[in-house]
């Protein structure tokens, strides 16, 4: 019996949305249309499927796994050691639906795409799992609405077939080129959605990428189960070529096919992709959060923590939130990539945190810090535990402001209410519990010579992390 497995890509981390999307917090676990996140609309486009594989990094288990289980959904998550683009981590997923089912077919998503209409999407997966079945590697063209030259491209054989074979892959274009595509008729947008029949993509593979293989199947052989989640052999995946799947397969092959597929797509990979599609006012302005505008045509505002106001502009993106703000003319979206390079050279935290830290156990927001003090504010939700750990340098005193506390202070266990106190001296081991239904929120207040977060010495941990 043939097994669809779908197999979600959550490993990217959307430079160009910044500074929404950051390194450890991606566009994808982010809630950018709908009232989901963007991993979860990819996930319930294929819940008839069954059980999906997902592919993402270790910073990010915890935020995935939370947002499988938030719209009630299980899911198998492979966890990569290092980033190793689309090629190893596809090879995995094959090798892994091979072991439910020789004749298992892999459907491949990026966990950050937008699908306007789910129900066209369906029907040309249906087809494309069809010529799967057939042994064929299948890539979907997106029909191009407009001369884009931000994607590349797939030419495909003339006709109305609802399969058709390719016969180029195409990079980027410029703009007369992109307009020749459009007319012709015959070139789509690459998607880097895929349906592959996984005996005949490894078997492929092997041929052209035989030295990938053997380390993916390796990786996969010494894996190590992690609470829910499965972690590949570090030494065997690190050794897999840095290559996407169109490079390692699809411009190689003979066998690569196209779905052509017209459901509203779009990879949302600037801000001003994400403009494109969003609810406009009568002016072509689309707000989201406390924002005022006046006489602005064409804008794209979303604030997060504070009241932004824009007054006789046109063509802008503002992204508010409570530690950067970006104003971009929308023509320049594809270059904020650059700003996130030039925060990583001054090695500034911005481009891979937000100033709220998302944890397993909740989240904490650093809402003040000084020379000798760090203000946060601590989200614990019901049922979870902080690590018994100590600090070398810093004392803390927690005020909780809602919900109950179960504090350990070394040898005591201490039950807290709304508006009690405690105080963790340097050096003493301590941890925090929520034994309620409801979230615990405190304020911690840090005192000491070194704030870091890596002055933590764990004892015992529920998630693996000592």
């Amino acid at each position: 019996m043939t097994v669809v497995v779908p197999v979600v890509l959550s490993g990217g981390s959307g430079s160009r949305l910044w500074p929404k999307s950051r390194q450890f917090y991606p566009k994808q676990l982010h809630k950018l249309y709908g009232d989901c996140t963007m991993l979860q609309h990819t996930l319930k486009r294929v819940d008839h499927l069954g059980e999906p594989i997902v592919i993402c990094n270790n910073e990010q288990r915890f935020m995935v796994a939370d947002q499988v289980q938030a719209i009630g959904q299980r899911a198998q998550i492979i966890l990569e050691p290092i980033a190793r683009n689309t090629a190893p981590a596809i090879a995995v997923a094959a090798l892994s639906a091979l072991q439910k089912s020789q004749d298992a077919i892999i459907v491949v998503l990026a966990a950050d795409h937008l699908i306007e209409n789910t129900e066209e999407f369906r029907r040309c997966l249906d087809i494309a799992i069809s010529a799967a079945a057939e042994r064929k590697l299948v890539t979907f063209g997106v029909v191009p609405t407009k001369p884009e030259t931000g994607y590349g491209y797939i030419k495909t054989a003339a006709g109305d077939a609802p399969v058709k074979p390719v016969l180029q892959f195409v990079e980027k274009p410029n703009r007369e080129l992109a307009e020749e595509y459009l007319a012709a008729g015959c070139y789509y947008w690459n998607s880097g959605m895929f349906v592959f029949p996984a005996a005949p993509l490894v078997d492929e593979l092997e041929r052209l990428q035989p030295e990938l293989v053997r380390h993916a199947r390796a990786s996969l052989e010494n894996a190590q189960k992690d609470l829910d989640f499965l972690r590949l052999g570090a030494a065997n995946f690190e050794k897999c070529s840095n290559i996407s799947i169109d490079y390692a397969l699809m411009e190689h092959t003979s066998n690569a096919w196209t779905v052509p597929l017209l459901a509203g797509w779009s990879d949302l990979g600037s801000w001003d992709a994400v403009w494109d599609v969003a609810q406009k006012d009568d002016f072509g302005n689309s707000c989201e959060g406390d924002v005022i505008l006046q006489d602005c045509h064409d804008c794209f505002v979303m604030a997060d923590t504070r009241l932004v106001t824009l007054l006789g502009v046109k063509n802008l993106a503002v992204i508010e939130t409570a530690d950067g703000i970006l104003v971009v003319d929308k023509t320049k979206s594809q270059d904020v990539k650059n700003i996130v390079s030039i925060l990583q050279a001054q090695n500034r935290q911005e481009h891979s945190l937000h100033r709220e830290v998302h944890r397993p156990w909740g989240s904490y927001d650093s809402i003040d810090k000084g020379e000798r003090h760090q203000v946060k504010h601590i989200s614990v939700k019901p049922g979870a535990s902080l690590s018994l750990q100590m600090h070398y340098h810093r004392a803390e005193h927690w005020v909780v402001v809602a919900g109950t506390a179960l504090i350990t202070k070394g040898d005591q266990e201490i039950l807290l209410a709304e508006n009690q106190s405690i105080f963790i001296p340097l050096g003493e081991k301590h941890s925090i519990h929520n034994p309620g239904k409801v979230s615990l929120h405190l304020i911690e207040v840090q005192t000491g010579s070194y704030l870091g977060e890596d002055d933590i010495v764990r004892f015992e941990d529920d998630y693996g992390r000592i």
